[in-house]
């Protein structure tokens, strides 16, 4: 079902993906980063639909279908830096602080910091090329909003 983005995505130099791409993309990274600690939490299967429903304007409908791609996605795509790699390129410097707070959403969704999920969120960070300081301001936003209370980033 996804093997021309997996192909994309594989790429040694991925051309920047369609919008609809990027959208699955983005919501695999997500799903990767909530699955990373082992405990795929139904508290964050419902932070990444409203995350993506609040991002892209969809409607729950819409939303648990792309995550549902995005779960499949996730299981059959490549390493976490060649995902990362084609939503840098499809996703323009400005917007990937707020690429950086939904996955902090997603982090702190289930209530607890997670040390795999903090690893990956700082590896992510870095191949997105967002500074350390700024990751921390978007955690310290998706914080201050409490992230364990029904906010949506993005």
């Amino acid at each position: 079902m996804f093997a021309d983005l997996l192909r994309r995505l594989s790429a040694s130099d991925p051309d920047p993906l369609p919008d609809p791409d990027a959208r699955c993309a983005l919501t695999a990274l997500l799903v990767r980063l909530a699955r990373s600690d082992g405990d795929y939490a139904e508290s964050e299967i419902a932070r990444i639909d409203r995350i993506v429903m609040a991002r892209y304007g969809l409607s729950p409908f819409e939303a648990t279908a792309l995550r549902r791609d995005a779960e499949q996605l996730e299981a059959e795509a490549p390493d976490t830096v060649r995902f990362t790699r084609a939503i840098k390129d499809a996703v323009p410097y400005e917007e990937r602080e707020a690429v950086l707070e939904a996955l902090w959403d997603v982090v702190l969704a289930d209530g607890e910091r997670d040390h795999e999920e903090d690893g990956l969120l700082r590896l992510v960070a870095n191949l997105l090329g967002v500074a350390d300081r700024d990751s921390a301001r978007a955690r310290q936003r998706v914080e201050a909003r409490g992230a364990g209370a029904g906010s949506e980033a993005g």
